[in-house]
């Protein structure tokens, strides 16, 4: 975070009323319980709400952070917890964020078709620095399995977090980092 200028706290999960609050280029940090999920998990939860199939976890008001961890060191919940490419994501998370998902975290640009998801379904995208994996494992309070074990790193992972930073990256009205607000 920028010296000088305070993040904006967000206890979690996420209320409309934040939503409405959160202007792309914000920075944050993040109270609570997120997911983390790759490719391979939002296949399958894809899948999953295609079919109606219950999933094992809540993605009503949801955070889900691109990420697979590495595996933890003697002591710690979690080893590096650095964000993946969100674009690999792209092709699913309109659905996630039709199944309720509010948020995502991430790296990199966004498609047109998920910034006007995020508008639609008023979710917001966060984005986190990439290279600092370590740094923000130290934010990981706890973390269990809570979906696809056979996964591995890619299973879908419950994270108590503390202090999680982030900047708003796209806001619930679609506006981005470094676009026109017209």
């Amino acid at each position: 975070m920028k010296e000088g200028r305070e993040a904006r706290r967000i206890d979690l999960p996420l209320t409309s009323e934040v939503l409405a609050l959160l202007r792309a280029g914000d920075e944050v940090e993040l109270f609570g319980r997120i997911y983390s999920a790759r490719d391979a998990a939002h296949a399958r939860i894809v899948e999953a709400l295609r079919k109606g199939v219950p999933l094992d976890f809540s993605l009503e008001n949801s955070i889900v952070y691109y990420m697979g961890p590495t595996p933890a060191r003697p002591g710690r919940p979690i080893g590096s917890a650095g964000p993946t490419t969100s674009g690999r994501m792209d092709r699913y998370a309109p659905e996630l964020m039709r199944g309720g998902m509010r948020g995502m975290i991430g790296k990199g640009d966004r498609s047109p078709e998920v910034r006007e998801a995020i508008r639609r379904y008023g979710a917001v995208y966060f984005v986190a620095t990439g290279g600092v994996g370590a740094l923000i494992a130290r934010c990981v309070k706890s973390a269990r399995v809570v979906a696809y074990p056979d996964l591995g790193p890619e299973a879908v992972y419950e994270l108590d977090v503390e202090g999680f930073p982030a900047w708003v990256g796209i806001d619930a009205r679609g506006r981005a980092i470094g676009a026109s607000h017209e």
